[in-house]
């Protein structure tokens, strides 16, 4: 499926989406929002997609961010604080979602990196918040994302002073969970991708529930949806599964139940 520039396929229980406007470096209009909240509703409402993988079109850019024509038309204030923030879209998404990351990843594209659950980088990549650049700061999470990822002064920098990071750097403080050369990045995200989609939907959407939790609850709050959370999972029947494979030498075959 292929609409307003959001590219949706779905094979082996992996949905890929490609932000795929790589002649303007993967830039998000309005419609294109739309269009990626579309898919990020319809992913996780299919029983067949178990992981998704965000990636950008082309190999210049994941994503610059939000395509400045599109925020110079005027709106209205209204309109704009009721505007589809597709970086949220991306974050509401339950199942586990990797960010492949090549080229520019600016602005809103940095939000989108941020929204997923695992970053991998090729070494082509380069990260940056520029909005304070251009008289704004970001509304797709990078202020609260980035010092729970890298630290408050690391954020600090690159918010406030607006320049892109090489991947290098990204991997070194964090912000990328691995980095590779850039055909070997495609590689490792497809492998990481099939493996999560091995697993009960049950267990990695619960895991990611409680990790997610964490950012926000106290500790003895978090203890308590965790295991909550486990409590869950064991009446699954996956959990069954999950031990007869194991008693019987075999992979398990988790149906999602």
């Amino acid at each position: 499926m292929t609409t307003d520039h959001i590219d949706l396929q779905v094979a082996d229980r992996i949905a890929t989406i490609v932000l795929d406007r790589p002649d303007k470096h993967n830039a998000i209009t309005p419609a294109m929002a739309a269009a990626l909240a579309a898919a990020c509703r319809e992913v996780d409402a299919r029983d067949d997609v178990r992981v998704v993988l965000v990636r950008g079109g082309g190999t210049r850019a994941f994503s610059a961010g939000s395509d400045l024509n599109a925020l110079a038309e005027d709106r209205g204030v209204w309109a704009f604080r009721n505007r589809i923030e597709y970086a949220a879209v991306v974050r509401d998404v339950r199942k586990p979602v990797i960010a492949l990351l090549h080229g520019w990843v600016l602005g809103g594209g940095l939000e989108i990196a941020l929204a997923a659950d695992l970053r991998i980088a090729g070494r082509s990549a380069k990260l940056g918040a520029p909005e304070v650049q251009r008289g704004w700061v970001g509304g797709g999470g990078a202020s609260q994302m980035l010092p729970r990822i890298v630290g408050v002064g690391r954020a600090m920098k690159m918010l406030l002073v607006g320049d892109p990071i090489p991947a290098d750097e990204a991997h070194a403080i964090g912000l990328v969970d691995e980095l590779l050369d850039d055909d070997a990045a495609d590689a490792r995200a497809a492998e990481l991708a099939a493996r999560m989609a091995q697993w009960s939907p049950v267990a990695t959407q619960a895991a990611k529930a409680a990790v997610r939790a964490s950012l926000e609850m106290p500790l003895s709050a978090g203890l308590r949806y965790e295991n909550e959370l486990h409590v869950v999972c064991m009446q699954a029947r996956d959990r069954h599964e999950g031990i007869k494979a194991f008693q019987e030498r075999r992979t398990a075959q988790f149906e999602g139940q």
